[in-house]
This record gives C-alpha cells, structure tokens and sequence, in this order.
C-alpha cells in the first residue's frame, strides 16, 4: 500500500512523513546519513581518498605535475578541480562531455579553494616564475544519491591531508627539473572547511543532507560552509524561493557541528593510516 502511493504521489507522500518530524529513510530533519572515510585508496596517485555518505560514494585522487607558473603569480603553483558524474553513478547521467551539475559542483570546489585558502599555493612554487606543482584534484561518483557538494568537499579534504609531493629542484647545469621521487614532502593544509547542504520542503520545512528524490522535490536548496572556531567560510544559494534569517541562523548552527564532526572524523582516520 505504501509503495502504491508513494509510486502515485511522491511529493505528498514526503509531506506525511515531514509532518511528523521524520524523513522516509528513518532520519529526523536535520541529521545527516552515515558518513565513512577510507584515505590512500589509489596507491598511484599522490593522494587520495573515499567518501560515502549514505549512499552518495566520491573518490578523490591528486595528480601532482610540474608546470611552468602563471605570469599573473609567478610564485604560486595552483590546484585544478574536476568533479566527474560518469553514467555508471547513476541513470540520470549520460556519457559525453561534463554536463551541468558535474560543471556546476567544479566551480563551487574551485571557488571554495580560492576562498578558504585551503592550501597556500606559495608552498606550490619550486621556483619563482620558472617552477611550480600544479595539483589535478579528480573527482569521480561512484554512487549517487544526492548532496554532492557535501561529499566532494570531503573527499578532496582527505586528499590533500594524504598528498605527498616529491621533492624538485631545477638543476643549475642543465637548467632542467629534476625530481627525486624517494624523498616526499606533506602539503600544508591551512584551513578544514565542511560543507552542509540543505533543502526546503513546502517553503517551511528544512531538512540537511538531501537524497537525490529529496532534492528533485524541494523548493530550494542551500549549501553553508563552516571552518574552525566556528567560522562561517561560504552560503551558497543557487536560485528557488528566499531563506528567513531565522531558517539561515539554523543553517549555519547545524553546519557548524557539522564541521566538527567530519574534522574529527577525518583526524581520526589520518591517524589510524600513520600508525598501520
């Protein structure tokens, strides 16, 4: 009977459950799925990491290459993002060129990069104006499920935490790089930035973490990023109906502990990896 009806009505079929303070997968509105972490999963890149949540699934590897600075920072390196939504993920994907969403949650890595500071990108220049490590930072969907942004940011973090870059100079005889692949180097990650996303149900009703059906039915949907000591980093609204300050306020409180839960979790499983 349930089945039939959600089958029938799949909005309304939410609404009855939202009314008693509940979401169909058992969680109350604002608590988030499960959240796992396996960090070092591709042994040939120079980070990475695994993230499900619920059954959203994002793996994470880091490509460190040497290029040639930009005129614009010759004492910087730089970090490029690509967040991949591959038909194998879902159905509602197709193959071909990165379409909206995967482009949409590319930018939103690379502008929180750039906005948080996540890493210096001083401590990518080997040498001013001739050397710099640029970090390709690939993200694939394994699964999804919905909240997309919340695991990329995740998964990246980790595999920054886990990158280790080998040691370069440039030689003063040949004037070429030359790269000693034995002895390797930790980057500095300077801030921890967490993202939470929400969505809005009926213009009143807030829930965090969304399911994919959750997010094809809400009214908008809003995404808050919280650093340490409680900082708030980024809100990121992309269109639908406007947020009260009290809903935004709420928002921003459960993003904060959110912030602390997925820091500890990370610590704890970058622990456990040094001491195996």
């Amino acid at each position: 009977m349930a089945a039939g009806f959600k089958t029938a009505d799949l909005l309304e079929y939410y609404r009855r459950f939202l009314k008693e303070n509940c979401r169909p997968d058992g969680r109350v509105l604002l608590e988030f799925r499960p959240t796992t972490l396996n960090i070092g999963s591709i042994s040939t890149a120079d980070g990475s990491a695994l993230v499900k949540v619920g059954n959203t699934t994002i793996i994470c590897g880091i490509k460190a290459e040497l290029a040639t600075p930009t005129v614009e920072a010759p004492g910087k390196g730089y970090i490029v993002p690509n967040v991949d939504l591959p038909p194998l993920c879902s159905s509602r994907f197709r193959p071909g060129p990165p379409g909206e969403p995967a482009q949409a949650c590319s930018q939103f890595i690379a502008d929180l990069i750039e906005s948080s500071e996540i890493i210096q990108t001083d401590d990518l220049c080997v040498e001013r104006g001739k050397l710099c490590w640029v970090l390709y930072c690939d993200l694939m969907c394994l699964d999804y499920d919905g909240n997309l942004r919340d695991a990329c940011v995740i998964a990246l973090l980790a595999a920054l935490k886990n990158t280790q870059l080998p040691e370069a100079v440039i030689s003063t005889e040949t004037h070429l790089p030359v790269v000693d692949l034995e002895k390797r180097h930790g980057l500095k990650v300077c801030k921890h930035p967490v993202a939470s996303s929400f969505c809005i149900f009926d213009e009143s009703t807030l829930i965090v973490d969304p399911t994919d059906e959750e997010e094809n039915l809400s009214t908008a949907r809003i995404t808050v990023v919280t650093e340490e000591g409680d900082r708030l980093c980024a809100v990121h609204k992309p269109g639908g109906m406007s947020l009260s300050g009290q809903k935004l306020q709420e928002c921003i409180n459960r993003a904060t502990v959110r912030q602390k839960e997925i820091q500890k979790l990370t610590d704890k499983v970058l622990s456990s990896v040094k001491t195996s």
